[in-house]
């Protein structure tokens, strides 16, 4: 196999945790950062140029996300990473709770294993990135695409496919503040009780059903949680308000995307452009200036090429 000189890497946004599947549940949305990598003569080292709409708040030196995920998978093989330069497309927002960190470990780690000539498979990818990152729920549909279930095992990870039935509309509503994970992670309390443990098992099997089948009474159901919502919802201005807005346009209900701030509506076709004005009307009511998108679940996940 030819190794090659460069590579670009197209990885999509991510929504995690959808209500009682803290941790473990996320799916693959379609927005999406590209990332060039190409080989750059021993003199430059490395070299990061960013565009997009935050293009000014990535950081363009080691620090960087991407740059460190890179040098990770290298570091795995017991290699020296080679001079870089790297090309990054934004087109997902960061730290607002849509997997900006899983594209850039997801791209990091697909680029560098593409100019190494692929030695490692999809898989070993795939813990390296949970690894990096300390939770699957992001990376793993950032890389596979789908809605993705993952749980440990003694020796790993297990993935299950989750369907989506595709009358089911992700809205996301992006608002114009932040919220960093470790942020929403210190409000969590630190134990739970068995009653709250018990309510979010059985709710996630109802919302896994809910998805397969674009059942509204059980999507409406399945989406409560008692693990970390409750606590979050404090921390995003307007949440109440902006949910009753999503359900009187006719949602199935709204939750949090990933760690906030943004927030995910479910719809059908038919209430997707209420649920759109709702909820964006309502957040401009708030003081809050927000982008609503209405999107697809993407099925690819990262690409290569």
């Amino acid at each position: 196999m030819t190794t090659p000189s460069s590579v670009t890497v197209t990885v999509p946004a991510t929504t995690a945790n959808i209500g009682p599947g803290f941790d473990c549940i996320g799916a693959a949305l379609s927005l999406y950062n590209r990332l060039k990598f190409s080989i750059a003569d021993s003199a430059t080292e490395l070299k990061i140029s960013v565009t997009g709409k935050e293009a000014a708040r990535v950081s363009t030196d080691k620090t960087n996300l991407v740059y460190q995920a890179f040098v990770k998978l290298y570091e795995h093989l017991k290699q020296i990473p080679p001079s870089v330069e790297i090309e990054i497309d934004l087109g997902v927002p960061l730290a607002r709770g849509l997997g900006s960190s899983a594209t850039a470990i997801v791209g990091g780690l697909l680029g560098a294993n593409q100019l190494a000539g692929h030695p490692l498979n999809q898989t070993e990818i795939m813990n390296l990135a949970i690894a990096i990152e300390g939770h699957p729920d992001n990376v793993v549909p950032a890389l596979l695409g789908g809605c993705c279930l993952t749980a440990s095992t003694p020796t790993g990870w297990e993935i299950c496919d989750i369907p989506w039935h595709s009358d089911i509309v992700p809205v996301v509503a992006i608002p114009d503040f932040e919220l960093s994970t470790a942020e929403a992670r210190r409000v969590l309390p630190t134990e739970y009780s068995r009653a709250d443990a018990i309510f979010n098992a059985a709710h996630l099997g109802i919302l896994l059903r809910g998805l397969e089948t674009g059942n509204g009474d059980w999507l409406k159901a399945g989406m409560q949680d008692k693990i970390h919502q409750p606590y979050r919802k404090s921390l995003i201005t307007g949440y109440e308000k902006v949910r009753l807005a999503a359900l009187d346009a006719g949602a199935d209900e709204m939750v949090i995307s990933g760690a906030g701030p943004t927030l995910l509506a479910l719809t059908n076709s038919l209430t997707t452009s209420a649920v759109v004005t709702a909820m964006a009307d309502t957040w401009k009511n708030q003081g809050v200036v927000t982008e609503v998108k209405a999107l697809e679940v993407d099925t690819r996940g990262a690409i290569c090429n």
